[in-house]
């Protein structure tokens, strides 16, 4: 569960990279679910996941959660068009 979340979060922050351009903002209204359905199985991973195998599972709800805020933030800047 851990690999995939991270996985999951590395496609969310290339995509997210993507919306940074001008004229594909909107990009953010997908990414943003895509990300959280990310740190959901990031969650379960940490929830399943021995103390010691942790670390996947913790960095791909990290990178998750930072590619939501920074999609809310840009669409809070850009009025959710842009």
């Amino acid at each position: 569960m851990g690999l995939i979340s991270l996985l999951w979060g590395i496609v969310a922050l290339v995509w997210m990279i993507v919306a940074f351009i001008p004229l594909l903002g909107w990009g953010n209204w997908f990414v943003i679910p895509f990300a959280g359905i990310g740190a959901i199985i990031a969650a379960i991973g940490l929830l399943f996941t021995a103390p010691g195998n942790r670390g996947r599972a913790k960095a791909g709800l990290l990178l998750n959660i930072v590619v939501i805020v920074v999609g809310v933030l840009r669409l809070g800047l850009g009025g959710g068009v842009i």
